[in-house]
């Protein structure tokens, strides 16, 4: 770590990877539904083929809405998310470094555990 503003290597891959882990556990995890609840509610639609699907439509007006609409896209929230993961790198990264790597760390697992799943349902 240094004070430079530029990441190179490994640091710089586990911002990356940090930033992924945040962005899907904010998005998607069921674990953080408490904190979309308020912005957002689920919606279910039936397919053509008879099938459903669930998404999530923003809740309100204003400010409310906009928070909705944020936490419903993870392209919207990853650029917030990279804003804060790089900028707590830079102003605390003593504190924030070791939580950043637990965050890459368990964002790897993620996606060898959805390799894994893949291919055991084509088997």
């Amino acid at each position: 770590m240094s004070d430079s503003i530029y990441i190179e290597g490994w640091p710089f891959m586990i911002l990356v990877l940090a930033t992924f882990r945040l962005t899907h556990l904010l998005v998607y995890d069921k674990i953080t539904e408490w904190l979309r609840d308020p912005f957002q509610e689920m919606k279910e639609e039936q397919l053509e083929d008879g099938t459903f699907v669930s998404y999530p439509e923003p809740k309100g007006t204003g400010l409310r809405r906009w928070i909705g609409e944020l936490l419903s896209c993870h392209w919207c929230t990853g650029v917030w998310v990279s804003v804060a993961v790089y900028s707590a790198y830079h102003l605390f990264p003593h504190i924030a470094f070791p939580v950043w790597t637990v965050f890459a760390i368990a964002g790897v697992a993620a996606i060898v555990q959805t390799i894994i799943l893949y291919f055991e349902q084509r088997m």
